[in-house]
This record gives C-alpha cells, sequence and structure tokens, in this order.
C-alpha cells in the first residue's frame, strides 16, 4: 500500500507522518485491495482539514474528509470515515457475489 501524505499550508513533520502511517495500517490493514492511499492535510484559519482518498483494485475510489481544530482529531476522524466506507463496499461486493 502506498501511502502520499500532502501538506496545504501546514508542514507534515515525522510526527504527523508516523502518526497517519500507524493509524493506516491498523484501521486498513485488513483490506487487501488498496493500492494507494493519499491524506491531505489543510489549515484554513482555526479549522484542520484532513481528506483521505483510497485507491483499490476494481475502481474503488473512496473520500474521506473530516475537519477539527486539532489536526490529530481530523486525521483519526478522516481515516474511521474512510474504514466504514471500505468496510460498506466490501460487504456489498462480497453480498453480490453470493
Amino acid at each position: 500500500m502506498q501511502v502520499n501524505i500532502t501538506g496545504r499550508n501546514v508542514t507534515a513533520t515525522d510526527n504527523v507522518k508516523a502518526h497517519v502511517n500507524d493509524k493506516l495500517e491498523r484501521c486498513l490493514g485488513v483490506f487487501p485491495r488498496i493500492e494507494s492511499v493519499h491524506v491531505i492535510l489543510d489549515a484554513e484559519n482555526r479549522d484542520r482539514t484532513s481528506e483521505v482518498i483510497i485507491q483499490g483494485s476494481d475502481h474503488i475510489r473512496l473520500t474521506a474528509k473530516e475537519k477539527s481544530e486539532n489536526l490529530f482529531d481530523a486525521i483519526d476522524r478522516s481515516i474511521e470515515h474512510a474504514e466504514r466506507q471500505m468496510r460498506k463496499q466490501r460487504d456489498k461486493i462480497q453480498e453480490h457475489h453470493k
């Protein structure tokens, strides 16, 4: 799984990158169809935005975007949102093939 981290108006420090990689491995490591993950971090006034774009095989593309005042909280919530979307997509594919 290839992970790209982009910062817009935010510097992605080593601490932030380690947190993102750890959270992605823990949450999305269960799904084998994931090819790449792009995490976009943004800062506007007091809000911190985290957007997770997941690209997988079979034309699977999911986007999860969350805002918070804390950057780490926004990252956690966006990755959890993406995980819920992946579970729903996986269940839909498995039920379709039965």
